[in-house]
């Protein structure tokens, strides 16, 4: 099949990529494949991958990729606290304007057999604990940038479910609680902890470290978006997708990767400078009764495979981040 994946240069577009490309056609549509995942990944000459260097608020380009795409996977956002926080409104547009573009295009594409939209776990709010699907969303206040990100994605779900409701386009909405594993070098509290680790700097914990998350191991995460374009009962539904059995503190989080990188860094608290979520942990019944999603990689296994990529990556991934 041809599948358009959008992010694609991404952490989990990539992660992706690598499970489809060798059956599949496979479309890179991203603005960068430079100094991100994509650089670390074994997809750059391949012979059923195409790079797509477009942007997605450029709504004729869009239309022109889209065309033949058979199943769609939608992961370009903004995203990452501080970068919303500068560029609130270039959030709202690429989420939100983004996603409009690629809906247009694919709803007039007879040949579309899944559109997967990445919408986000914020949408529930800062205490979010064994949350359900169909669980209130939280609307926050206009005066707080921070959470420009959240209401994007929520506006964006809303417009795609519309499109399946009043054109029948097959769209499912996954969910991701905090995604991690080798190669997420963007703005990331693990990559951040594991390389200041592994340099024995200090790890920053917002806040006094109680704020508690469920880790999802990349592997795991990839199995159940793939199930979501195989399995019919999964189109016109939305998905929390992650592994609550992984729930740590922030505090919790920054000791484990000090031990596993036999560091010798400290872990000093600071004030954050942003409204933090102080609960993230899914209920994932849905996604195992329709989908059959069982995470099986535990916190600990899943840190210490990101670890030792990073290890093995160091001097390649500071070099990436400093251009």
């Amino acid at each position: 099949m041809r599948i358009l994946l959008t992010g694609g240069g991404g952490f989990i577009g990539t992660a992706l990529a690598e499970r489809l490309v060798e059956n599949n056609n496979v479309v890179l549509l991203d603005t960068n494949f430079d100094h991100n995942a994509f650089a670390f990944s074994r997809l750059k000459g391949h012979r059923n991958i195409e790079i797509a260097n477009i942007d997605i608020l450029d709504a004729s380009k869009i239309r022109e990729i889209a065309r033949n795409a058979q199943i769609v996977i939608h992961m370009a956002a903004r995203l990452g606290v501080h970068e919303v926080i500068r560029n609130a409104s270039y959030t709202l547009d690429v989420n939100y304007i983004g996603t409009s573009n690629l809906l247009k295009a694919v709803s007039v594409n007879s040949s579309c057999m899944r559109f997967i939209f990445f919408s986000t776990s914020e949408i529930f709010g800062s205490n979010a604990f064994n949350v359900v699907e169909n669980g209130s969303s939280v609307l926050h206040s206009i005066q707080d940038a921070r959470w420009c990100y959240c209401l994007s994605k929520l506006a964006a779900e809303h417009l795609a479910f519309s499109y399946f409701r009043e054109k029948g386009l097959p769209v499912v909405v996954i969910r991701p609680f905090n995604i991690f594993g080798p190669r997420r070098i963007g703005e990331n509290v693990t990559r951040k902890f594991i390389l200041n680790a592994l340099q024995n700097k200090d790890l920053t914990v917002y806040g006094d470290g109680t704020q508690i998350r469920a880790w999802c191991y990349i592997d795991d995460f990839c199995d159940a978006v793939l199930k979501s374009i195989e399995v019919e009962d999964a189109i016109g539904e939305a998905f929390n997708i992650g592994n609550p059995n992984n729930i740590v503190t922030a505090y919790e989080l920054a000791k484990k990767t000090i031990r596993l990188c036999n560091s010798g860094s400290r872990i000093v608290f600071e004030r954050p400078d942003f409204i933090d979520i102080d609960v993230r942990v899914p209920s994932i019944a849905k996604a195992r009764d329709i989908l059959g999603f069982a995470p099986k990689i535990d916190i600990d296994e899943g840190l210490s495979r990101t670890v030792e990529w990073f290890k093995e990556h160091l001097e390649e991934i500071r070099k990436c981040l400093m251009m």
